[in-house]
């Protein structure tokens, strides 16, 4: 199990950081365990930390009044940070963070997050960046949800999973259950087998129980069934 320091040290904007700076976050970061199903953080809340996945798998969404699950980013996985946006405008969220599977999360107190943002131009750097690959993700989702076939979706969500910039600490074998890709994409998890199977025929996943590792990234993005 990868310790808070371990997580701490892949971001990229760590070692950028003077020693002051670090130990700043080492002393202020702190972090909760969650289960599959639980609100990390909810909707209409009070926006007092930056949120960072340890470990686990989590997705951003909110409830229509009809009761509808709309889901806007399809994963965040292990090594990522998310809820800056809010953070920034000093507005409740927006939305809910839910854990989709057992997840141990970060929380860097927006004292510590606007300290850093204030003294630190590396920091500030990485947060455009991460904007910038956020917006990004968010045009595609659009995309796949209205126009692409389920195979396609499922393609796609595993394929933003897998953005450098966004979650710096993924690799190629990815730990998903079907019905965590089921949740991701807004398919059940029977068509997520089904997509699966199609997908591993042509030879750009290998999918085995419990974990799907990604062959062929660059045909992951363009798959289009």
């Amino acid at each position: 199990m990868e310790t808070l320091e371990q997580f701490l040290v892949k971001n990229p904007w760590m070692e950028d950081l003077s020693p002051a700076q670090q130990q700043l976050v080492r002393d202020t970061l702190y972090e909760r365990h969650f289960n599959a199903g639980d609100i990390i953080c909810r909707k209409g809340s009070p926006t007092d930390e930056w949120v960072g996945i340890i470990d686990g798998l989590a997705k951003i969404s909110c409830e229509s009044h009809t009761g509808k699950q709309i889901s806007f980013i399809t994963g965040i996985p292990s090594g990522s940070w998310v809820g800056e946006g809010s953070l920034l405008k000093r507005e409740p969220r927006r939305y809910d963070i839910v854990a989709l599977r057992k997840s141990r999360i970060g929380f860097m107190p927006a004292e510590t997050f606007f300290t850093l943002l204030e003294q630190n131009i590396s920091f500030n750097r990485f947060l455009l960046t991460h904007f910038n690959e956020r917006l990004g993700q968010f045009i595609g989702y659009m995309e796949y949800d209205r126009f692409l076939s389920p195979e396609a979706r499922v393609a796609r969500a595993l394929a933003s999973m897998f953005n450098l910039n966004l979650y710096p600490g993924m690799h190629y074998k990815l730990e998903v259950s079907q019905e965590e890709l089921g949740n991701l994409s807004g398919i059940s998890r029977q068509r997520v087998n089904q997509a699966l199977h199609v997908l591993q025929s042509e030879k750009i996943v290998d999918v085995k129980y419990g974990a799907i590792t990604i062959l062929d990234i660059d045909a992951l993005k363009s798959f289009e069934a």
